[in-house]
């Protein structure tokens, strides 16, 4: 499996190196197919329009690679309640994702799960995709698709 604790100590590496204990913070980590780890934050700015996914670092960094993202995984410290969340890849990353295909893993909470989250592909996670219309066939668009 792509997505494993590995890659949730990876981002919470990050999270650790970025924002001390009793911060507010997140991070985020990807597997590449060739096996590499990346890890990235947000940008924290008074104007929060400007503001960005925890993933995006690592996304850029993976499609300026040109090696494909095969999992995901997001962290936030809430330190009102003392924990560190798994965060679900919103809309925008879920469309970022989306240039790897539908079998992209990415960790979403379970509190039934002994690590307090699962992986699911982003297929699971968003089942009626809308780029799905815009191909020939009804299939996931290809990454030639995402990019025209």
């Amino acid at each position: 499996m792509a997505l494993d604790q590995e890659l949730v100590d990876a981002a919470r590496q990050q999270l650790d190196r970025r924002w001390p204990v009793g911060e507010d913070g997140g991070a985020a980590a990807v597997r590449l197919a060739d096996g590499r780890v990346l890890t990235s934050v947000g940008l924290d700015n008074l104007n929060m329009s400007v503001a960005l996914c925890h993933e995006t670092g690592a996304l850029i960094q993976a499609y300026t690679l040109d090696v494909p993202v095969t999992a995901t995984v997001c962290l936030f410290r809430d330190r009102d309640r003392g924990r560190v969340l798994v965060m679900p890849p919103c809309g925008i990353c879920q469309e970022r994702l989306a240039l790897w295909g539908p079998r992209v893993e990415a960790a979403v909470p379970d509190d039934t799960a002994p690590e307090g989250w699962r992986a699911v592909t982003l297929a699971e996670l968003n089942p009626h995709y809308w780029g799905t219309g815009v191909t020939a066939d009804g299939g996931w668009p290809s990454q030639a698709v995402h990019s025209s």
